[in-house]
């Protein structure tokens, strides 16, 4: 009878000693858990500020690479412009003073300087084409080489070729001008391009 009731104690005593070792356990693990959390906060707010900093250098090394570019550009856009100034000094000293406005010339002259501008070219480009002109035919629309066949201000050859910028170009000088702008932007630019290889060519 002793030995039943002293086994039963034990049991009774081993079954309360592991309620309290599985409680313990759970406190222990849930504590380690907590522990765990605490320890990750710092890392978690760690990365976020150095994410943070990496994307404010980002952000302004492109804000610097920006005004760089921005700079440049200006800088691209100002020796621009002084080379084309530098030209237009170049070009009235070469080839003569620019006019005023195209009612420094008369006749066929003013009317080639009015088409001149209507292709979109400058003012500068007139004394050269004037030029040009005068060494071809004398700005008369009647011209016509008595050797070649060459017709008209451009002295064009043959003359038909001026028909695509009028039917009446053998006694028109507006198709015949507008034919000899356009032949001179397709193969020399410019009027002074043209005057430029016609002085190195003699």
């Amino acid at each position: 009878m002793l030995v039943l009731v002293l086994g039963a104690t034990g049991g009774v005593y081993l079954g309360i000693n592991r309620q309290h070792q599985s409680v313990d356990s759970g406190r222990t693990f849930a504590f380690d858990t907590q522990l765990a959390e605490f320890d990750q906060a710092p890392i978690d707010s760690a990365n976020a500020k150095r994410q943070a900093a990496i994307s404010a250098a980002e952000a302004k090394a492109a804000a610097a690479a920006a005004a760089a570019a921005a700079q440049a550009k200006k800088a691209q856009d100002v020796a621009r412009r002084d080379q084309q100034a530098a030209s237009r000094s170049q070009t009235r000293t070469t080839y003569g003073p620019v006019p005023a406005s195209c009612k420094a010339y008369e006749g066929n002259r003013a009317l080639g300087c009015a088409l001149l501008l209507d292709a979109g070219f400058g003012l500068e480009q007139m004394p050269c084409l004037d030029k040009l002109f005068t060494k071809e035919s004398g700005w008369n629309h009647k011209a016509r080489n008595q050797s070649s066949g060459a017709y008209g201000i451009p002295q064009a050859l043959p003359a038909s070729k001026m028909a695509a910028f009028g039917s009446d170009y053998l006694t028109n000088p507006v198709p015949q001008i507008k034919w000899g702008l356009n032949y001179i932007k397709n193969r020399y630019d410019t009027p002074c391009g043209a005057w430029s290889f016609w002085l190195s060519h003699n």
